[in-house]
């Protein structure tokens, strides 16, 4: 009478540590992947061990002390983004992630390929930049930004970057361009 049940505990603990797998394309608040608001540089290379990374390191003034750091796929495919803290730091967090392959996905399937009904629909926006070329639309409930090109607007929108721009002035079907999370640690 006791083997039965212990057979059943042992299956659905077994289940239960099968369904955990963290998924490495899951976006939240806190995480992209396997990165989280608190990763610092010198991990990333354990993070992305199938990956290929590419650090930019500035050395010129020009450069603005931009150190990027691109995640490719070994195939060549361009997944993400990564800006440290601080430059030049390996125990600097990582401070913004652009989001560029869009398997990448919110619980709510917002992705790079999503459009701003897609957003809207989904999460309240907390404001909207008005740029020069393009529009920035922020949800603090992801700590997310999503650009939009501003061709993606009516033309009476695209010139003036003393309008303010209202979620009501952008089309639903309006494109993200660029997808951002940003962790201000």
């Amino acid at each position: 009478m006791n083997k039965p049940f212990l057979v059943i505990i042992v299956f659905l603990l077994f289940f239960i540590a099968c369904k955990n797998e963290k998924d490495p394309f899951h976006i939240s608040k806190q995480h992209v992947g396997f990165l989280t608001d608190s990763t610092q540089v010198k991990d990333l290379e354990v993070i992305f061990a199938k990956d290929s990374l590419v650090k930019f390191t500035s050395g010129d003034e020009f450069a603005g002390n931009i150190n990027n750091i691109q995640v490719f796929e070994k195939g060549g495919k361009k997944l993400l983004v990564l800006s440290p803290k601080h430059s030049l730091d390996s125990t600097s967090v990582i401070q913004n992630v652009q989001i560029v392959d869009s398997r990448y996905k919110t619980r709510e399937n917002i992705s790079s390929l999503s459009t701003f009904k897609d957003i809207t629909s989904t999460y309240k926006v907390s404001r909207i930049n008005n740029l020069i070329n393009s529009v920035v639309v922020f949800v603090n409930e992801i700590n997310a930004a999503f650009t939009i090109d501003k061709k993606e607007l009516p033309a009476n929108l695209r010139f003036d970057m003393n309008l303010t721009i209202e979620a009501t002035h952008i089309p639903d079907n309006a494109k993200i361009k660029y997808f951002f999370l940003n962790w201000n640690n």
